[in-house]
């Protein structure tokens, strides 16, 4: 554990010594959160996780589990909240990039020269109307019950004084982030998109692209997000409310193309485009990542197929399977600070 010796916030002030309760601490995100808080920080951690405490997140499982999405996202979660309203607690929440749905541009004609600009599908923590499918879309359960508990958790904030943080994670990739079918997971089971991928490769498959990759994402390691998240938790006063916590866009690699229905069944739908406006966390809090998406892939962690993935690239292909969200895929994602 590191000492309190000479550690200040980003307003000079002395940052001392906390209590941190960490619920989902031996999941993808948390589990680095642990590491970067037990080496850098005199903080005490009180780490819990179960896997009868899990979120599901993983968009295969949306259209075929759609109630335990939403019992997990948020009916299980709300007993967190209002321990931490009771208590006086702050609270950092680990949302989603989800719960943006659509973009006001996917609505435009798709030819319409709109479509690329950014006022159409930036995504921004304080305007950006939250957009969605039809009910008969179950892939928006998770989305919902998501947005749900954010603003359950905004309005314990507005009514009731509960300090809180509500971070959406857009596509964090690093190690332990997911599984390999058959490998080191379930062999029926669909991890997200580098998981697909290095499963693919493995396996000398071609790289399944979801719907022709309309879709796009952003990406950040973890490393680069879990220093912003510890910049949230000692400075508080700089972290109130909402924020987004991403990188760069997406990759380019050779793919063949499958219908999203192929690929994850009956009542799948998507967002085209989730691209964060990064004005408030940079402002406030931290500026750019400092890993590139091509080295994260380097990282022999992350399968060791970096150097495929790199070699395989054309520039005339668009990356982006399917709808990613690479939070934590074992345990929700709630940080208690015990004053």
């Amino acid at each position: 554990m590191a000492t309190a010796m000479n550690r200040v916030d980003l307003d000079g002030r002395p940052i001392r010594p906390i209590t941190i309760c960490m619920i989902g601490a031996g999941g993808f995100i948390g589990s680095h959160l642990c590491e970067k808080l037990l080496m850098e920080t005199p903080h005490t951690i009180l780490a819990l996780d179960t896997i009868n405490l899990a979120a599901i997140c993983t968009p295969a499982d949306y259209n075929t589990r759609p109630l335990d999405t939403i019992y997990s996202n948020f009916i299980d979660s709300l007993p967190v909240v209002k321990y931490c309203t009771e208590n006086n607690k702050r609270l950092i929440h680990f949302s989603t990039c989800e719960v943006y749905g659509k973009t006001i541009g996917s609505f435009l004609p798709k030819d319409s020269p709109l479509r690329q600009d950014p006022a159409y599908y930036i995504l921004k923590e304080d305007a950006s109307p939250c957009i969605f499918g039809p009910i008969e879309k179950q892939r928006w359960s998770y989305a919902c019950a998501k947005q749900l508990i954010e603003r359950l958790i905004y309005a314990e904030g507005a009514e009731n004084g509960l300090e809180f943080t509500i971070v959406r994670p857009f596509n964090w990739i690093g190690p332990r982030m997911d599984f390999i079918p058959g490998i080191d997971g379930p062999s029926e089971g669909v991890p997200r998109v580098l998981a697909c991928f290095s499963n693919a490769l493995l396996r000398r498959e071609p790289l399944k692209l979801v719907d022709g990759g309309q879709s796009q994402r952003s990406f950040i390691y973890i490393k680069d997000a879990i220093e912003a998240v510890l910049l949230m938790i000692e400075n508080p006063a700089r972290a109130n409310g909402l924020a987004n916590v991403s990188g760069e866009p997406a990759l380019e690699v050779p793919t063949v193309d499958v219908s999203s229905k192929e690929f994850y069944g009956e009542g799948y739908d998507d967002s085209d485009k989730r691209v964060p406006d990064m004005t408030i966390i940079n402002r406030q809090l931290v500026g750019t990542p400092r890993h590139r998406c091509g080295t994260c892939l380097n990282q022999p962690s992350l399968i060791n197929t970096g150097h495929m993935l790199r070699q395989l690239r054309r520039p005339s292909q668009d990356l982006h399977p399917a709808e990613e969200t690479l939070e934590n895929r074992n345990s929700w994602g709630f940080v208690v600070l015990i004053r």
